[in-house]
């Protein structure tokens, strides 16, 4: 089963639902049971099953051997991850929190997304490299950032950042199946877990059994005639909040749940302006050198008179995240900046 949206599958595939968190579980067990070559190591991912239950009941399932917690060395078990990939396995590594790539940079970009390259495309380095982004939970400057926009700048590596649980398990089965390293960033708002602020959408159907969303497909997440927003992660949540409340004054956006950073699914986000004329994009990471410019620069490039109005954006500004709820909350890509924006842009 291939699924190519976000939308719920209907009642006669899908007769329970599940966590985002639950969801991610779930895509790795299927694959650890098929393929023996699967293996997770990271901190914390065995008998804790990861601080955000990204693998809980794993080592129960499959045993120290296959789940491996590592010592707090980054640059150790991402190194580790990128041997036993090029060795024809196909490792899970997670990196606790994404703020934490600083300190194994160079093997995740000079090692892991160059060695295909490198070798004449002679070795695949088939791995997933997963994190957790976002803030709103007053985790502070080293444990709130996003930062997929860096990885999606450096070549070599797919990124993708589902939003749902649907996408979660079938993005974590299609990217570990992938011959390339990716980059599979949850953010901690969509995971559904009960001592975090959550919303109302990070539990929902999720089909049994095996299926794959592709990388690189976006998803119409709410269809509209007045302004497309494209974004992910978190921000589609309140996107499509703010979406329903204008709705009420008549306002109809058209949300675009981007999925993959790597590819850009470039021709979805063109359809949707030629059809609406405006275009927001939200971003919960950086303003500057980011993905709200590329895929403005995508549009403007591709045909700047699909534009109504000049394309505008909600991102974090460039600044370290708060540790203040008061200062994080100014900072964050929250409704009200949203519901702000799309005002200022149909009345353009």
């Amino acid at each position: 089963m291939t699924v190519t949206g976000t939308a719920a599958p209907s009642t006669a595939q899908v007769q329970r639902r599940l966590t985002t968190a639950k969801a991610m579980v779930e895509a790795i067990a299927l694959e650890m049971e098929r393929d023996e070559n699967v293996i997770v190591l990271g901190e914390d991912v065995g008998a804790y099953g990861g601080i955000f239950s990204s693998t809980a009941g794993l080592l129960e399932r499959f045993g120290p051997e296959r789940v491996i917690d590592t010592p707090i060395s980054e640059t150790a078990f991402i190194g580790a991850a990128i041997g036993a990939a090029v060795e024809g396995m196909r490792p899970i590594a997670e990196l606790m929190f994404v703020d934490f790539f600083g300190v194994c940079m160079d093997q995740i970009y000079n090692h892991m997304a160059k060695i295909h390259f490198e070798s004449g495309g002679n070795v695949k380095v088939p791995m997933v490299l997963t994190a957790a982004v976002g803030g709103g939970y007053s985790d502070g400057a080293q444990h709130s950032q996003c930062l997929w926009g860096t990885f999606a700048h450096l070549p070599g590596m797919k990124v993708v950042v589902p939003s749902t649980p649907v996408d979660a398990k079938g993005l974590m089965i299609s990217a570990i199946r992938d011959d390339n390293p990716v980059v599979y960033l949850f953010h901690k708002g969509v995971l559904g877990l009960p001592w975090m602020a959550k919303s109302r959408r990070a539990v929902g159907p999720v089909p049994e059994g095996d299926y794959q969303v592709p990388i690189g497909k976006a998803a119409i997440a709410r269809p509209g005639t007045d302004v497309t927003i494209v974004t992910l992660a978190l921000s589609v949540h309140h996107a499509l909040d703010v979406a329903e409340e204008l709705a009420e004054e008549g306002i109809s956006c058209e949300v675009i749940d981007l999925r993959s950073l790597v590819p850009l699914d470039t021709e979805t986000i063109l359809e949707s302006v030629a059809r609406t004329g405006r275009l927001l994009v939200v971003d919960e990471d950086y303003l500057s050198y980011g993905l709200s410019g590329e895929v403005i620069a995508r549009v403007a490039e591709h045909d700047p008179t699909l534009l109504r109005a000049p394309a505008a954006r909600v991102c974090v500004p460039d600044v370290p995240i708060p540790y203040a709820r008061s200062l994080e909350q100014a900072v964050l890509p929250t409704p009200d900046r949203i519901r702000d924006a799309v005002r200022r842009l149909v009345s353009a």
